[in-house]
C-alpha cells in the first residue's frame, strides 16, 4: 500500500523538484547578474579613480617639465590625492636624472626600481609590496610620477555599491594578482568569479563571492519537494492503514477464528469510520446467525438419522439371532449327521454376519468403523463355540493392531474367517490356526490379513473340498474385497489385502 501510494505520489514530487530546480536556478542566474553589475561597477569606479588621479600626475609633471611650475603646486598635488585616499595618497615625481621634484611624506615603497621608473607601463602591480602603482609622464619625458595606491585604498574604491557578502576582489595583471580584499576577507569554499577589464585594458579586476555553506535549512529546502512527496505518502499510508487496512485486519482474525455454532461479534473488537467495513461486520454476523441456526437443524437431523440406524441395525441384529435361534432349534430335530452339519454350517454364517451388526452397532457412537479385533475375537469364539465335536480343541490365535474397517468390508472378511476356520476344522480338528491383521507401511489405508493353519496346507481332500464348494466362496469373498486372496500350500497361508480406516 505504502509503495502504491509512493508511485501514485511521485507525479506530484517530480513537478515540486523541478518547480524547486527551477527556482533555484533562477537563483543563480539573479546571482550571476548580479555579481556581473556589481563587478562592471567596481571597475568602472576603479578605472575612474585612477583617471582623475592620473589626469593631476600628468598636469603637475607638465609644468614641471616646462619650469612652468608655482611653489605650492606639489602641496596642492598632495592635497588633491590624500583627499580621498585612505592610506595617505603617496606620490613621488623624478626627473631623468634621478632627482625627486615632489614627494608625499613618507619612503617610497619597494618594488619599482630607479631605472624602470620611466617604463610605459601605465599600471603596474606590486604584488610583494601590496600597491599598485599608477605612471604618468611628461609630454617631452624626461620627468615622470609615480602614485602608489595601497590595498585599504583599492578595496574602498572598487567595493560595489550592492550588498555582496563573502565578496573577494582582486587585480590580476600578466601572472601577477594582487588580492585588494583585506586578509580578514578570505574566501573559503566554492567560488563563483568573474572579471572586468579596468583601464588600461592589461588589468583585470575579479570579484569571486562564495556560495552559502550547506546547512541543514539549506539542504532542507533543496530537498524539501521530496521531503514533502516521502511525508505525504507516509502520511496517506498511515491514514489507509490505521482507518482501512488495520480494521480489515481484525475482522479477518475474528472471521478466521470463528467457530461453527458460533455467532461472530466483529464489530466489538473493531473500531472504523468506514461505513462499508462496519456493514461487512454486520453481514457476517448475519450469515454466522444463519450458520448457527443451519448447525443446530444439522445436528438434530444427525441426531434422528443416528437414532434410526441404531434402531435398523438393533432389528437387523435381533432378526439375525431369531435366525440363528430357529436354525438352531430346527438342528436339534435332525438326525442325520449330515442334516446336523449342514444346519451348523448355516448357523455359523448367520452368527457371522450377526457378530458383524453387533460390531457395527457398538461402534456406531463413535463412526470410526468396526473394529477388527473385537470382530475376529468374537467370530472365533462363536465359530469355537458351533465347532463340530471333534474340533473342541481347536485354537485361534488373534494378532491384530487396532484397526477399524467399514461394514462393506466387515462382511465379507468374517464369511472369509468363517469359510476358512471351518475348512482348518474339517481337515484338521485337532489343529490349530492364526488369524493376523497388520497395517502395510506403504499404504496407510491398506493392511494384510493373514489365516494360517496346518489344515489349510495342500492336500487332495483340501483340493476336493475347494472343488465341490469353498473354492468358489473364496473367490466370491475376494471379488468382494477387490483384492487377490493368495494361498501359500507349504505353510498352509492366505493372504489377502483390505481396506481399513486410517
Amino acid at each position: 500500500m505504502f509503495l502504491i501510494l509512493t508511485l501514485a505520489l511521485l507525479p506530484l514530487g517530480l513537478i515540486a523538484l523541478v518547480a524547486s530546480l527551477q527556482a533555484i536556478r533562477t537563483a543563480d542566474l539573479e546571482k550571476e547578474a548580479l555579481l556581473r553589475v556589481a563587478v562592471t561597477q567596481s571597475a568602472r569606479k576603479l578605472t575612474a579613480d585612477l583617471q582623475s588621479d592620473r589626469t593631476a600626475l600628468e598636469l603637475t609633471v607638465n609644468a614641471l617639465a616646462n619650469n612652468a611650475a608655482d611653489p605650492g603646486m606639489c602641496r596642492r598635488l598632495s592635497f588633491f590625492l590624500t583627499s580621498h585616499d585612505v592610506d595617505g595618497g603617496r606620490f613621488y615625481i623624478y626627473d631623468k636624472s634621478g632627482r625627486s621634484l615632489c614627494q608625499s611624506d613618507g619612503r617610497e615603497p619597494a618594488g619599482i626600481a630607479p631605472s624602470a621608473r620611466f617604463d610605459r607601463r601605465i599600471v603596474q602591480l606590486l604584488p610583494d609590496s601590496h600597491y599598485l602603482v599608477s605612471r604618468a609622464r611628461s609630454r617631452d619625458g624626461r620627468v615622470v610620477a609615480l602614485a602608489y595606491y595601497s590595498r585599504a585604498h583599492l578595496e574602498s574604491i572598487a567595493d560595489p555599491a550592492t550588498a555582496l557578502q563573502n565578496r573577494q576582489l582582486s587585480l590580476r595583471q600578466g601572472d601577477k594578482t594582487l588580492l585588494v580584499s583585506r586578509s580578514g576577507a578570505a574566501v573559503q569554499g566554492h567560488m563563483e568569479s568573474l572579471s572586468a577589464r579596468l583601464d588600461p585594458p592589461d588589468i583585470l579586476l575579479t570579484m569571486s563571492v562564495r556560495d552559502p555553506p550547506a546547512t541543514v535549512a539549506r539542504l532542507l529546502s533543496l530537498f524539501l519537494p521530496l521531503v514533502m512527496w516521502f511525508a505525504a505518502a507516509a502520511i496517506g499510508w498511515f491514514v489507509v492503514n490505521r482507518l482501512l487496512i488495520r480494521p480489515l485486519v481484525l475482522l479477518r482474525r475474528v472471521v478466521a477464528a470463528y467457530e461453527p455454532g458460533a455467532v461472530l461479534e466483529p464489530m466489538q473488537k473493531v473500531r472504523t469510520p468506514a461505513r462499508e467495513i462496519m456493514a461487512l461486520g454486520e453481514t457476517f454476523r448475519e450469515i454466522s446467525e444463519d450458520v448457527s441456526t443451519h448447525e443446530a437443524e444439522m445436528a438434530e437431523g444427525l441426531e434422528t438419522q443416528r437414532k434410526l440406524t441404531r434402531e435398523v441395525h438393533h432389528r437387523v441384529k435381533n432378526n439375525l439371532q431369531i435366525i440363528a435361534s430357529l436354525i438352531s432349534l430346527h438342528a436339534r430335530s435332525a438326525h442325520e449327521a449330515e442334516a446336523i452339519e449342514a444346519y451348523a454350517s448355516i448357523q455359523r454364517r448367520v452368527d457371522a454376519l450377526s457378530v458383524v451388526h453387533r460390531n457395527h452397532f457398538a461402534e456406531l457412537e463413535e463412526n470410526r468403523g468396526v473394529g477388527v479385533r473385537p470382530l475376529i475375537s468374537e467370530l472365533s469364539a462363536s465359530l469355537r463355540g458351533t465347532a463340530p465335536a471333534q474340533a473342541r480343541r481347536f485354537a485361534i490365535q488373534i494378532e491384530s493392531d487396532n484397526q477399524h474397517i467399514g461394514q462393506d468390508v466387515a462382511v465379507p472378511v468374517a464369511f472369509l474367517i468363517t469359510e476358512l476356520v471351518e475348512l482348518a476344522m474339517m481337515l484338521a480338528p485337532q489343529g490349530s490356526m492364526r488369524i493376523s491383521v497388520q497395517q502395510d507401511e506403504a499404504q496407510a489405508n491398506r493392511a494384510l490379513l493373514s489365516i494360517q493353519s496346518m489344515g489349510l496346507r495342500t492336500s487332495e481332500r483340501m483340493s476336493e473340498l475347494l472343488g465341490e464348494r469353498y473354492g468358489r466362496v473364496l473367490t466370491g469373498l475376494s471379488r468382494q474385497l477387490r483384492a487377490p486372496l493368495d494361498h501359500d500350500g507349504e505353510a498352509g497361508r492366505y493372504t489377502i489385502m483390505i481396506s481399513i480406516i486410517p
